[in-house]
């Protein structure tokens, strides 16, 4: 994606002196950031999800990022915004409580399932295999996988540093005071959980690996995706959501010790 021009006059004039044109013109000047967003969620969504909602939300999203925005701080605004306006989106689509409680409990079944049977066979369950654990036809796992797409788009993007007293997500980009003296700590943390996440990917199956390669590294919307493999953007969303599964099961337990 290409990233809207830096405008450090504008940010000074809004900033220093408040004024309304100029925060208007940052938010117009952003706005593509929100269609990227919403472009990339798209792989998940169910069908009855309004598409203009999504980037209504990101818009709310983006006008909360540029209010809040501290230029002083050394961030990117872009790197800011992102997580923002992609916040913004999944506290839209969770208020329309559009996963059942059950298919939530069944999602935690399926993540548990692909862990403990590749935790006993030491390599990454087929589907057959982890079908077999839970007691289900191959048919009925993939028609699981169909309905949990909607979980698959938050997964890997969630927030793994909680602010102390559970009001808010936070950042970690939000908990550096002093961008030239990061606190150690966190800085540890947040390589040791990119090096896990890291490992688990490196053991997926080859096309899901593709999939989540694309979409979290290159930055592919799930049409582009299929467009590269040269299949359907449902079987993206399907082997996107396998993954995911399989990831999940594999970095519970640690997203328990670092949350």
């Amino acid at each position: 994606m290409a990233m809207p021009e830096h405008h450090p006059d504008l940010w000074v004039e809004y900033k220093k002196h408040r004024s309304p044109q100029a925060r208007e013109d940052l938010i117009m000047r952003y706005a593509p950031l929100v269609k990227y967003v919403a472009g990339r969620l798209a792989v998940g969504l169910p069908p009855h999800v309004d598409p203009d909602d999504l980037y209504n939300w990101g818009i709310l999203g983006l006008i909360d990022a540029v209010e809040r925005f501290e230029p002083e701080r050394g961030i990117k605004f872009e790197t800011y915004a992102l997580a923002r306006i992609r916040g913004a989106m999944l506290d839209g689509l969770r208020s329309l409580d559009w996963i059942p409680h059950s298919l939530r409990r069944r999602a935690r079944e399926v993540e548990e399932a692909y862990a403990a049977v590749e935790a006993a066979l030491g390599r990454p369950g087929t589907e057959d295999e982890v079908a077999g654990y839970l007691g289900i036809s191959r048919e009925e796992l993939e028609h699981l996988h169909l309905q949990m797409a909607s979980f698959a788009m938050v997964s890997l993007d969630e927030v793994w540093v909680g602010s102390e007293d559970g009001s808010e997500p936070v950042h970690l980009m939000e908990t550096v005071e002093d961008t030239s003296s990061p606190d150690p700590v966190a800085v540890a943390e947040e390589h040791d959980l990119k090096r896990l996440l890291a490992e688990a990917i490196d053991t997926l199956p080859e096309k899901e690996r593709l999939v989540v390669s694309l979409y979290y590294y290159e930055g592919l919307t799930g049409k582009e995706i299929a467009e590269v493999m040269g299949v359907s953007q449902s079987r993206v969303s399907q082997l996107h959501t396998k993954a995911i599964m399989r990831l999940r099961g594999k970095l519970t337990k640690h997203k328990e010790v670092y949350a």
